[in-house]
């Protein structure tokens, strides 16, 4: 299972990484920086956060907590981004950081102990942790476009209205074992 775990894991993080570059791709730079209300977050904001949170996590995590000292969270939801590329280039440092350590996971490693904030968790429950944390972030991106973009915006899964024609496509190709991701 582990070997499996890992590749499926890894692609996951990746179709998520992609999610959030296609949203992008969409967004003008004025996107980044709108929020629905004082108290809500930008795109620009969530994106700091997630940043922050995957540097803290995934830097040294086999030898430290998964809170860092040095991160301030307070802070990543305060915008300090001025340009929708520097918001993009901060996201390419955060994911880089997460494929860097997971390059390094060997089947053996699964069950070992980390801890986040002094919290035991083996490596799988941290990494699921951390993709259920990133999933709904960039859900949370994706309805901002998707509510910014209006009719313009173009779906990043199946179309309203095209289900059955996305099935039919499916079920007229033999059967075969590849993660779902493979034909994105």
């Amino acid at each position: 299972m582990s070997k499996s775990y890992l590749n499926s894991v890894t692609k996951q993080f990746e179709y998520y990484k992609n999610l959030g570059d296609n949203a992008f791709d969409q967004l003008d730079e004025d996107h980044f920086f709108w929020e629905s209300h004082p108290e809500g977050n930008s795109g620009a904001i969530i994106v700091k956060h997630m940043v922050g949170n995957m540097m803290s996590r995934w830097t040294n995590f086999f030898t430290e907590d998964g809170e860092k000292p040095w991160r301030d969270r307070d802070d990543e939801f305060v915008n300090s981004f001025s340009s929708k590329q520097e918001v993009i280039d901060a996201w390419k440092k955060g994911w880089d950081c997460l494929f860097d350590a997971l390059s390094v996971l060997k089947d053996k490693d699964l069950e070992s102990v980390l801890y986040i904030r002094n919290q035991g968790h083996t490596i799988t429950e941290a990494i699921n942790r951390q993709l259920c944390h990133y999933a709904y972030h960039i859900g949370q991106i994706v309805f901002i476009g998707r509510t910014l973009k209006k009719e313009q915006w173009v779906s990043l899964s199946i179309p309203k209205g095209q289900s059955n024609f996305y099935n039919k496509e499916k079920f007229e190709k033999d059967k075969e074992r590849k993660h779902f991701t493979d034909d994105l």
